[in-house]
């Protein structure tokens, strides 16, 4: 949440134009992987409405292709760059944070993971805090080589999951991290029998605030009713009708004075 001091500009201010091309209250939709399955349609969405967005891309299983960021996906990848949004990392294998782990012998800080995509999917490691950096940047360089654009030092934490040492350990390397506003958790991830489509955009309609970010997938697998790109539309053109506006992360706030460092204060790994 941001305040406002009396007499001062709104947090939120600038960035992006109401449909009246007036200064808008903005949002921030950002767009995790996921299945892939409905990737095209969203695409076809925000460009029909001319929204721009931040992705966060991790190498996660698909329904079509060899991975979110593999061959058969980049593509679609390169086409959004040419479109304007914006890209960060989701971790390479969508590496869920665990657990700080502090050696008995002292030492710097560890940390259990546990990847859900790519070969140790589902088994828990004990992690440097330079291999987490690694496995940041390893998704962050993949976007760079498909894309063409740099992507922002941003990245998120699969499931939102961290810890301060965690936080820290990031920061440390180069990629500060996102999460999203209460009301900006658009609902896409619960089952669709106790939450069904008109239920999460009636709810996202009515809670939304000025500077919330927004987050959704790129297609979930668990939802029987998809969330994309039937719920997407509507609150695209529900939003811009009570004079919201959308902007990429690079313009939020609270990210520009990092996002206009230099990157990274580590290189990242080379692409593979």
């Amino acid at each position: 949440m941001f305040f406002i001091a009396a007499g001062a500009r709104p947090a939120w201010a600038g960035g992006c134009f109401d449909a009246q091309g007036k200064p808008g209250k903005p949002v921030y939709l950002t767009l995790d992987t996921g299945h892939m399955e409905v990737a095209p349609l969203i695409a076809d969405i925000l460009a029909k409405h001319q929204v721009k967005v931040t992705f966060f891309a991790a190498n996660e299983r698909t329904k079509t292709g060899d991975g979110s960021l593999g061959a058969a996906w980049a593509p679609w990848w390169k086409a959004r760059a040419a479109e304007g949004h914006e890209f960060a990392s989701h971790t390479w294998d969508h590496s869920y944070w665990r657990a700080d782990v502090r050696p008995a012998a002292g030492g710097p800080v560890q940390f259990r993971i546990k990847p859900s995509a790519g070969p140790s999917e589902g088994r828990e490691a004990t992690w440097t805090a330079a291999q987490y950096c690694e496995e940041i940047g390893r998704a962050s360089a993949r976007l760079e080589t498909i894309t063409g654009k740099k992507p922002l030092p941003l990245f998120r934490a699969p499931g939102g999951k961290t810890s301060p040492a965690l936080l820290a350990a990031a920061k440390a390397c180069g990629y500060e991290h996102v999460g999203w506003s209460p009301a900006g958790f658009l609902g896409d991830e619960l089952p669709s029998g106790t939450y069904p489509n008109e239920l999460l955009l009636k709810k996202a309609l009515r809670d939304i605030r000025p500077g919330d970010i927004l987050l959704a997938h790129l297609g979930i697998w668990s939802r029987q009713d998809p969330w994309a790109p039937a719920v997407l539309e509507p609150l695209i053109v529900g939003l811009k009708e009570r004079g919201f506006c959308f902007a990429t992360l690079r313009e939020h706030p609270r990210y520009q004075a990092w996002v206009g460092r230099s990157g990274p204060v580590t290189a990242p790994p080379a692409a593979k």
